[in-house]
């Protein structure tokens, strides 16, 4: 009962430590929370063996739970607006042209670019689709 209460707060300590801000990166805390879920695990099977079905429930169920949150998707990507729609300072930025600049400039810098971040080149798709987006902001206005 030592371990679970020691663990439940090192648990508390990682996550309530930040206030706020991410104190455990995505990749971070799949990790954390997969290794908590498999000593709950471990935990629920030792303690079905000594008869104390109740802490054997408990943590079975502290097991799931970690093990679900490890697998939940992560925020969303730095361009993405609460609103849905990217503005036009992040379009810009994305893009790296100046608020003056023309449809050609945008449209030089969208392929300068998308030849780099394209999926068929080594990029993600996650990029490209920035771009995508960011261009498509800044021709329509």
């Amino acid at each position: 009962m030592l371990y679970l209460a020691l663990g439940a707060a090192a648990l508390w300590f990682l996550v309530g430590l930040g206030r706020g801000r991410t104190v455990l990166k995505r990749r971070e805390w799949r990790f954390v929370s997969a290794a908590f879920a498999l000593a709950a695990f471990v935990g629920a099977a030792y303690a079905t063996l000594r008869g104390v079905w109740e802490i054997a429930i408990i943590l079975a169920l502290l097991g799931l739970w970690l093990m679900t949150t490890a697998r939940i998707g992560g925020a969303p990507g730095p361009a993405a607006s609460t609103s849905g729609r990217m503005s036009l300072d992040e379009a810009r930025s994305i893009l790296g042209v100046g608020p003056d600049a023309t449809a050609e400039e945008i449209q030089s810098a969208y392929t300068r670019l998308m030849r780099m971040a394209h999926p068929d080149t080594g990029g993600t798709t996650g990029l490209a689709t920035q771009l995508n987006a960011a261009r498509d902001r800044l021709l329509r206005g």
